[in-house]
């Protein structure tokens, strides 16, 4: 068999030989892994928006919605809008993360407040930025746990900015990018009509339990001025017999 003559012809030509070779051996791996990487992907986003959203018997997630690239996840229990799962990322962000885009699963109920969250994807550096995962729902840290709290009422900065919201200890670049895209997350429900309802339903409501309130203690405090005058006649009447009895 003949030798083949050392060229850079035949150099080039083994070269792509291999690189060809090396392609569809990748190709092949990616079509092998791509379905069930695809089928974890949709798994986790599944789990992450049922534990975002109020826990309630008989609740059913509506088909995804796109608002500005943010995905909302509606959710109901029959025919009454509960609260909504809202998928959102660092894209676009004014305060980008110290280690690049991540995205997060944030839950409301139906009048803005946060639920719980859950970090879907993040390359911070772990035990500063990628504390994220707890330091934001920690019960024991209220004036970092944004649970329960809206962002119409409660200003969602950090507190270094003037913010409500404690950063996470030297990693306040992180914690400016995290608190963001759950502003974002709650701009993108806060304009849908059912969210508009909600809140003013209950804003009605709370108004008309303050009145309440005010009438029944302004009534109580009618009946014991009504008292005191009383008193106070009383004690004239008493004061006029006790003259009049004197003279």
């Amino acid at each position: 068999m003949a030798k083949l003559q050392s060229s850079f012809k035949n150099m080039l030509l083994s070269l792509t030989l291999i690189a060809l070779v090396a392609a569809a051996a990748l190709a092949g791996v990616y079509m092998l892994t791509m379905a069930p990487i695809e089928a974890a992907k949709v798994a986790k986003q599944q789990s992450a928006i049922m534990q975002v959203l109020p826990e309630m018997e008989g609740m059913t997630i509506a088909e995804a919605e796109e608002v500005n690239g943010i995905t909302l996840h509606k959710a109901y229990v029959g025919e009454e809008w509960v609260g909504t799962a809202v998928e959102a990322s660092t894209e676009g962000n004014m305060n980008m993360p110290f280690g690049g885009t991540f995205r997060l699963m944030v839950g409301f109920d139906n009048v803005g407040n946060v639920v719980r969250y859950v970090v879907l994807e993040q390359a911070e550096t772990p035990g500063l930025g990628a504390q994220m995962s707890t330091w934001f729902c920690n019960p024991d840290k209220p004036k970092s746990n944004i649970l329960g709290k809206n962002p119409a009422t409660t200003n969602f900065s950090v507190s270094k900015d003037g913010g409500d919201i404690d950063a996470i200890t030297a990693s306040t670049i992180t914690s400016r990018a995290f608190l963001e895209v759950v502003v974002k997350a709650y701009n993108a429900i806060a304009q849908q009509p059912m969210l508009i309802e909600a809140v003013s339903s209950a804003t009605q409501l709370h108004e008309e339990n303050v009145v309440i309130e005010e009438d029944t203690t302004g009534r109580k405090n009618c009946k014991e001025r009504g008292r005191e005058n009383c008193k106070e006649r009383g004690r004239c009447k008493n004061n006029n017999v006790q003259k009049g009895g004197q003279q």
